[in-house]
């Protein structure tokens, strides 16, 4: 399947599959990207902007203890931001088919010891969790806008290894 936004949102709703999306770094650009597709709201349950460390917590649901230890950009904080997300924009009370969430530095300089272009994304469903570290170089916009890509890309990924 192609990576962009138009064939996943085509084949999640084809599926009858529904997303929703806990964003950092990109706030919001992935949310964006998929309701700029006509007939992303038969998919789209939501997004949640967490950019403070706090929300990622106080909204999502991450541990903090987790959150304390390592920070935000650490690949388990971003696979818990998508299930949580996931979880918590239910709607009618029955939870997002699949969660998606970034976390990372954009720069321009880097967060404690991670150069910007360290990034996470990850994927969340009831029975499957995927994350994946990027590792983008060039200026703020072009790592917000790889991130969007990649996390687009193991979307396609993910309704490749799942297709009926």
């Amino acid at each position: 399947m192609t990576a962009d936004a138009s064939s996943v949102v085509h084949e999640l709703a084809r599926r009858g599959q529904t997303v929703a999306v806990a964003e950092s770094l990109t706030g919001g650009l992935v949310v964006a990207e998929l309701v700029s597709v006509p007939g992303a709201s038969a998919v789209v349950h939501g997004g949640v902007v967490a950019y403070a460390t706090e929300l990622k917590h106080t909204v999502l649901g991450v541990d903090a203890a987790r959150l304390a230890a390592t920070g935000p950009v650490d690949p388990d904080v971003a696979a818990a931001m998508a299930a949580g997300v996931r979880e918590r924009l239910a709607v009618a009370g029955a939870p997002a088919t699949l969660g998606l969430a970034t976390t990372g530095v954009a720069g321009p300089g880097p967060q404690g010891d991670l150069p910007a272009g360290t990034v996470y994304i990850a994927l969340a469903t009831a029975d499957d969790t995927r994350v994946r570290r990027l590792d983008l170089r060039g200026e703020r916009g072009a790592i917000r806008s790889g991130t969007v890509s990649e996390l687009l890309s193991l979307l396609a990924e993910w309704l490749d290894d799942t297709r009926e």
